[in-house]
């Protein structure tokens, strides 16, 4: 049976180099099976938005089931060099890499669910060479994915009820990203796709129309429509602009008489230019008057979720929303800011040595711990978030601190109810986690996007969700930003 590359696992040097050069090191040192604990997540909500969507966990699993370095790998790997023209690895370390497997626990936030800046959406406990080996190929599987499942539950929030079809593969970023784009878009809330391979492997219902070049290619607009009906009768969207907008409204309402008289009707007519508000309403105007109101309009041309709003407001007739550009390039976001971070490493007795990154940039300082997040509810709608360490627990009532302003707290009252979101997905190198369908995932995500308030998903100055550190880990995280300092300041005063 044919695989197809989209279903493939990453290739194992889908990473950095420097994960290997600090890997050797690790080996060197003895600290290669040291157990430690890495954490994925995002600083900022992308496009200025009051919220994202996780995604990428599929392709996770599959990574993280056959993590392995090939013959051929190592064999690449033997042939780099140091700056001094030697080998970068010797071989015993080459030998050591063939053995390596991926033997640790990681929880993650399941696709579709909605997440918020701070938030582990992977948590990784694993020896610290498997652990740091890891960390750009999770980032690339989770950052891309989650970006475009957003952008698409931004369109969809957008545009109602009206069908959303994903058009964007002419303009992806490669083969990979438009495939992982038709994926997240499809799961975002898009109800389907032109990208025929996308279709192939995930079942995701594909659609299209015809380009400008079909109707060029014939002597006449009428000639080229008619053939066109002739053929796909079943399925006849004709693309109208590519003359005189209204004209070809006109030419495809005669068409639709023909198709009529043979048992058809005619399926669409699509815009793809000029101002789809004024022409939309005006095509809806002859269709309807033509006895075609059953007829759906079709709209495509740079559409984003603000654009699409704004035509809504001004009663445009549109009944399908074709967007491309805009949505599988993440369009003015152009990645998601997800790091991974090391939080905590096992010492030499086997007790936990809770670790942060610190800057002067509040934002960029990491969570030690083991973390998790928990979700808390009243009335049926979300109302906070809590990141916290299973080691130290939840202390009620909640106590939490904002986590770019410590001197922010506020006492949480009124919830009826909690989960957590981070998931097992692998113990002890074995997957445990069932994967749902593209379907179940899709509805997901606009089950969960149902639970917060309006506020919460508006696109301009959207409302900040409450996500908090727990007191007792916002305590150790304080202390351990003291002793940091004072440490780095010894240094400084050394050299």
């Amino acid at each position: 049976m044919e695989i197809s590359p989209a279903l493939l696992p990453p290739p194992v040097l889908l990473i950095d180099l420097y994960q290997l050069t600090m890997a050797y090191g690790y080996w060197k040192e003895g600290l290669d099976t040291r157990e430690a604990l890495f954490h994925l997540f995002f600083r900022r909500n992308p496009f200025q938005g009051g919220f994202a969507v996780a995604a990428g966990l599929e392709a996770v699993v599959r990574f993280l089931t056959n993590f392995r370095f090939q013959e051929n790998d190592l064999q690449y790997l033997a042939t780099l060099p140091n700056s001094q023209g030697s080998p970068l690895f010797p071989n015993s370390f080459l030998d050591y890499l063939a053995t390596v497997r991926f033997t640790g626990d990681v929880d993650a936030v399941p696709e579709g669910n909605v997440v918020f800046p701070f938030e582990p959406l992977l948590r990784v406990r694993a020896p610290l060479i498997q652990a740091q080996l890891l960390e750009s190929s999770l980032l690339n599987l989770i950052n891309f994915s989650t970006l475009i499942t957003t952008k698409a539950a931004r369109m969809r929030l957008a545009a109602g009820n009206d069908v959303i079809l994903e058009f964007g593969l002419r303009r992806a970023q490669g083969i990979d990203g438009a495939l992982t784009a038709s994926r997240s878009s499809y799961i975002g809330g898009c109800d389907a796709t032109s990208n025929v391979l996308a279709g192939k492997i995930w079942g995701i219902p594909t659609k299209g129309t015809h380009a400008h070049s079909w109707v060029m290619a014939f002597d006449s607009e009428e000639a080229a429509f008619a053939a066109y009906a002739r053929h796909m009768p079943s399925d006849c969207v004709l693309l109208v602009d590519t003359f005189n907008t209204i004209e070809g409204v006109k030419k495809a309402i005669e068409v639709g008489k023909q198709l009529r008289a043979n048992g058809y009707d005619l399926e669409g007519v699509r815009l793809d230019s000029g101002d789809l508000a004024y022409l939309s309403i005006k095509s809806r105007q002859l269709l309807d008057d033509a006895g075609f109101a059953q007829t759906k309009i079709v709209a495509s041309n740079e559409l984003d979720e603000s654009l699409i709003s704004e035509l809504k407001r001004q009663g445009a007739c549109i009944d399908v929303w074709g967007i491309g550009t805009h949505l599988v390039t993440g369009m003015h976001q152009s990645a998601l800011d997800g790091v991974y971070k090391l939080s905590g490493l096992r010492n030499k007795t086997g007790e936990w040595e809770y670790k942060l990154k610190l800057s002067e940039q509040m934002i960029k300082i990491s969570n030690p711990g083991i973390l998790q997040v928990r979700r808390y509810f009243a009335h049926g709608e979300a109302i906070a978030d809590v990141i916290y360490d299973e080691g130290h627990g939840i202390k009620e009532p909640c106590h939490l601190v904002d986590p770019l302003d410590l001197t922010k707290h506020k006492i949480l009252s009124g919830a009826e109810g909690f989960r957590d979101l981070l998931e097992p997905i692998f113990h002890s190198g074995r997957c445990v986690y069932e994967l749902p369908t593209l379907q179940q995932i899709r509805a997901t995500v606009q089950r969960q996007l149902a639970c917060f308030a309006v506020g919460v998903k508006r696109f301009i100055n959207p409302h900040q969700y409450v996500v908090g550190i727990e007191k007792q880990l916002s305590d150790l995280k304080v202390a351990l930003i003291r002793t940091a300092r004072v440490t780095a300041n010894d240094l400084r005063d050394i050299m």
